[in-house]
């Protein structure tokens, strides 16, 4: 007797498949936000975990940021034998799977649907843990943001979901991991659609926004409530101080082009042996480790002394081009470092230095050097991102204070529009890509088709049957009233032909047989009766429209049918895709 719950499954499952084919499936999408809130909170604590657990136990001092009480040497040898260590652990991997971080998330989305390896993830955890035990200029974010994004795309890869539903809990994962990194579930959800997915869906919202909650919640439990940093009561003082923000912004603006810029053209050398790039930015490190330490590690030590202006101008200014210098020469060069810390880093103390000097000119009106330093986080990241409303956001959640929106929505867009409109910079991100010669497309159009597997669309009144079929035979098909049948070949379906045609080539034979009293032919050859037959070519069940149309072009086929691996080498046919069906889609769901 087969096993009721095995016998629910197996009806349920599908349907939750075909459910999530669609751009409407709510319920569905929203379960698997819940699901990767949760998984990606959990793989985010172990990360975490695994880089706070050795630097609290062999850092001197209290805390895991304390690399500034090492001594001299220990500080320069530290980042050197890091980066020895991990070009050695690069250079014995396959080029594909040396490929981490928020970079290697949009080339899978943009050209692989999605679908993230296992091995990507393990070589992410390690060398994201690496770079910042070993004091590189690194951030967790980043790794962490990739963990997130891996793990829910596994979890989807497992269930065998549509691809549509799989680049939607990879954008899940995006933001469940930002969320877990700072506490800041709104700047996570935005972060996910504004820099990773780069377009903003309702259908999109609602799993995003419940993956960065549950991730949240997970990390409170552990964690507490409290944001990433300690961020005293800030106000602006007074309306005179707006210029000196245009001031500041524009100094950011023009930072963080540089930053890119430096990132863009150490990329240059990535045709170059990994071991050999590797080893350069740990050579490069070592100088910065021993004179400015501060520049080892995530810093949030240093951010949290800036913010509370624990820290003196040249120091502040020092510390920041320091951490803009190494961090944008050794990500260029090939350190899977994050980016987002290091980038809060140069904002806060570059932010912060500004105030000091704004307070020696206005000291009646100036606002703490908090307020300055907040405001260049925020800047900094949305103009080295391109994505000022991650950014307004993030800074609201860390300082949990409505008074900082006005300045930070001018100084946010006015760095941000310095980058890209003075400098003509794309966001980090996409700068990456390109110097990589890939490219991501967001048009309406792809998004669109994206959003939707064949699944959704595809005509399942299908039969498949042999190329000969006896009179009998051919009747007893129609009988089933397909719409379509599927002729097989020899290595498979070759053609599609309109039942129709079928039944009005039998309706003519009859009729020949009893006005010119012939006898019945023995057989019939669907290849050979008149009939709008279509070549055929095969896409998987989980492709979206995006993946049908690129078949199309690839194999020159009139039609696609739709198939599912449900043993091995058996393949299930579940209908079949023309070309018009995706138009006609298109066409429906845009009116």
């Amino acid at each position: 007797m087969r096993n009721p719950w095995h016998q629910i499954t197996e009806h349920l499952i599908p349907l939750f498949r075909r459910r999530l084919s669609g751009v409407d499936a709510l319920p569905q999408l929203a379960v698997l936000g819940l699901l990767s809130g949760i998984v990606t909170g959990g793989v985010i604590l172990l990360f975490r975990l695994a880089i706070e657990w050795p630097l609290e136990h062999f850092l001197p001092g209290a805390g895991s940021e304390s690399f500034e009480q090492l001594e001299w040497m220990t500080r320069g040898l530290l980042p050197l034998t890091g980066a020895l260590g991990l070009g050695l652990m690069l250079h014995r991997l396959a080029i594909h799977d040396r490929k981490v971080g928020i970079v290697h998330i949009m080339e899978r989305l943009n050209y692989h649907q999605g679908y993230i390896s296992f091995r990507s993830a393990v070589v992410q955890f390690i060398s994201g843990v690496a770079t910042v035990v070993t004091g590189q200029s690194a951030g967790r974010e980043g790794p962490a943001v990739h963990l997130g994004a891996a793990f829910s795309s596994l979890m989807g890869q497992w269930m065998r979901l549509p691809n549509n539903s799989i680049r939607t809990l990879v954008a899940c994962g995006c933001a469940a991991a930002i969320s877990a990194s700072f506490n800041t579930p709104i700047s996570g959800v935005i972060f996910a659609m504004e820099v990773v997915m780069m377009e903003y869906t309702i259908a999109g919202f609602t799993p995003i926004i419940l993956a960065a909650v549950s991730a949240a919640i997970v990390t409170q439990a552990v964690y507490g409530p409290e944001p990433a940093f300690n961020v005293p009561a800030l106000t602006m003082n007074s309306l005179l101080e707006i210029p000196w923000i245009l001031v500041i912004a524009i100094i950011i603006g023009i930072a963080a082009a540089a930053f890119i810029q430096m990132v863009d053209t150490a990329g240059r050398h990535h045709h170059r042996p990994v071991l050999l790039r590797i080893s350069v930015a740990g050579l490069l490190m070592v100088p910065f480790a021993i004179l400015v330490p501060e520049t080892m590690g995530i810093g949030y030590d240093t951010v949290n002394a800036t913010i509370n202006g624990e820290l003196g101008l040249w120091i502040l200014i020092g510390v920041g081009v320091a951490k803009l210098l190494v961090t944008s020469l050794t990500i260029g060069l090939g350190m899977p470092s994050g980016v987002i810390g290091p980038t809060l880093f140069m904002g806060a103390t570059l932010g912060g230095a500004m105030g000091l000097v704004g307070s020696q000119i206005m000291p009646e009106q100036a606002s703490s050097v908090g307020f300055y330093a907040m405001l260049g986080m925020g800047a900094m990241m949305g103009a080295v991102l391109q994505a000022p409303l991650a950014a307004l956001l993030a800074l609201l959640e860390l300082t949990r204070n409505s008074h900082i929106i006005l300045p930070a929505m001018l100084i946010i867009t006015t760095s941000t529009l310095i980058t890209s409109e003075a400098f003509g910079k794309k966001s980090l991100f996409l700068t990456i890509l390109k110097s990589q010669g890939l490219s991501y497309q967001n048009s309406p159009v792809i998004q669109a088709l994206r959003r939707v597997s064949v699944g959704a669309i595809m005509d399942r009144s299908i039969m498949r049957t042999e190329r000969h079929l006896t009179v009998d035979e051919a009747r007893k098909a129609l009988k089933a009233e397909p719409k379509w049948l599927i002729v097989e070949g020899s290595n498979g379906p070759t053609a599609l032909l309109p039942a129709v045609d079928l039944a009005r080539y039998l309706e003519d034979t009859d009729q020949q047989v009893a006005e010119q009293e012939i006898e019945l032919p023995d057989s019939v050859d669907l290849m050979e009766i008149p009939a709008n037959r279509r070549d055929l070519a095969p896409v998987q069940y989980q492709a979206t429209l995006e993946e049908a149309l690129n078949e199309f072009e690839a194999s020159n086929a009139e039609a696609l049918y739709v198939q599912r691996h449900v043993a091995p080498m058996i393949q299930r046919v579940y209908g079949v895709v023309l070309k018009s069906d995706i138009e006609s889609y298109y066409q429906y769901r845009r009116s």
